[in-house]
């Protein structure tokens, strides 16, 4: 970060500040949805394996109640800090609401290198964080939700959700207290890759408008783009794995360890596989490398999608970048300050409070079932699948012709929970796309495309916030 650069914190105000002056909303409801309503800052002992007792610092902020519970995901990091937690809280609020999903926003996360610790004390932290939360009521159902974030996953939900139900024994919406679980642990198909996929539905959503495209000087649509992905983790593995299925080039990867790079295109599984084996993406067959993970975001590329951690493109490096579209994959990767040297160059940033909402639309799907405690798909699959046969019969039966057996399978097919899941997810990214561009095209004074989605978020909080009667 340069000597002028704000912080992570003062850049997501500096974001919404700019899109409350397009709004006329009175500055007490503005200042009530900027503010973060609740922070438990936490420091709770554990043993570790060697039997020493060791302090740890962990953090759960609840940013807005205007809708209830409130929804975000649990990060372990070395580099955890309040501000950073109060931050992301509240870009899950403004994410939430373009989402349609009825949260409000939450984060949390324990000041940890996971990499550090056995498997055995991640469990007794992630146990111990939970009945902390437990003990203020900072988790529940219906009051705050957490979910996968960085340096977590589905077994550290499994242990979050074990350790709230045994604390609420008879409680029959316990496993819905958290999201991003296993299937057995009443987890949803489809979870895993939600955040990736949805990166990629909402960037083919907005690769599909032509005046979007013309206005940066690209042609339609997702194939021949030429892509880098900085961060090979979840969310960036399965973007950049359903990008190459639509015909994109993913011409770089990057991770903490280096850059590699190939103009002709690398397969995305192959390097995931190889990153597997051997630990690292560097030396990968057919390809080059850079030992600064850095300049790959400076490589030459239709799309950017930085899929790692905040704060990596910022007025610093932000002149040098070259991509037409920067995807906000991560939370909060580009500074507020390289906000404005990316639009001066004709670049459009897709911004994280849109683009990497399809986290938390799956966790609504999951915390849905949870609570509605049936399979999506149970229900209507074979239903549907007797009422095309007759259709199909129907059909044969006025025509006269047999239906191909290819065109029957096709036909016949009920949704299961995968197809359900896919289709919300993308109906919601397809949806977000054209509500923000709307407000977008409806005042053409707003700059650019976050300062747009900032102003649909702060319009549905407030209006939420009016409705409940709380500004008389």
């Amino acid at each position: 970060m340069t000597a002028n650069e704000q912080g992570f914190m003062q850049s997501v105000g500096n974001c919404f500040d700019k899109a409350a002056e397009f709004t006329n909303w009175d500055p007490g409801i503005l200042a009530q949805i900027k503010a973060c309503n609740a922070v438990y800052s936490m420091k709770f002992p554990i043993r570790r394996d060697n039997g020493q007792i060791e302090v740890i610092e962990a953090y759960r902020a609840q940013h807005s109640q205007h809708k209830t519970p409130s929804k975000g995901g649990i990060r372990f990091a070395a580099e955890v800090n309040q501000d950073e937690v109060i931050a992301l809280a509240s870009l899950m609020t403004y994410k939430c609401a373009i989402a349609n999903v009825p949260f409000g926003g939450g984060k949390g996360g324990i000041k940890i290198d996971p990499g550090k610790y056995s498997v055995e004390e991640l469990e007794r932290i992630t146990r111990r964080y939970t009945a902390e939360l437990v003990r203020k009521n900072f988790i529940g159902p219906g009051i705050d939700v957490p979910a996968p974030d960085y340096g977590t996953g589905a077994r550290e939900m499994a242990w979050m959700a074990d350790t709230f139900q045994g604390l609420h024994p008879g409680e029959i919406n316990a496993l819905g207290a958290v999201t991003g679980k296993p299937l057995a642990q009443g987890g949803v198909r489809g979870r895993k890759e939600a955040t990736g996929l949805g990166v990629f539905y909402g960037l083919q959503e907005i690769c599909r408008m032509p005046a979007v495209m013309q206005r940066i000087g690209l042609e339609p649509g997702i194939a021949g783009k030429k892509v880098v992905v900085q961060g090979l983790g979840n969310v960036g593995y399965h973007a950049a794995k359903y990008l190459q299925s639509a015909g994109a080039i993913i011409v770089a990867i990057a991770e903490f360890e280096g850059a590699i790079y190939n103009e002709n295109g690398l397969d995305v599984d192959a390097v995931f596989a190889h990153r597997n084996a051997t630990r690292s993406i560097l030396n990968f067959p057919s390809a080059k490398h850079f030992l600064n993970t850095s300049e790959a975001l400076e490589y030459p590329c239709d799309i950017l999608i930085p899929a790692a951690l905040e704060m990596v493109i910022t007025i610093g490096n932000a002149h040098r970048i070259r991509a037409k579209i920067i995807g906000e994959a991560a939370n909060g990767p580009v500074s507020s300050g390289a906000d404005e040297i990316l639009a001066n160059k004709g670049s459009l940033v897709v911004p994280d409070i849109y683009l990497n909402a399809g986290g938390v639309t799956v966790s609504y799907f999951e915390w849905l079932k949870n609570l509605s405690h049936v399979r999506y798909g149970r229900i209507e699959k074979r239903f549907t699948e007797h009422m095309n046969t007759r259709m199909i019969e129907q059909m044969e039966e006025l025509s006269g012709k047999q239906i191909s057996a290819a065109a029957r399978q096709s036909i016949l097919y009920g949704a299961n929970e995968t197809d359900l899941v896919y289709s919300g997810l993308e109906e919601t990214m397809i949806a977000g796309a054209r509500e923000i561009m709307d407000a977008w095209e409806a005042n053409p004074a707003i700059p650019d495309m976050r300062t747009a989605a900032f102003v649909v978020a702060i319009n549905k909080v407030a209006t939420a916030y009016s409705e409940l009667g709380i500004f008389p």
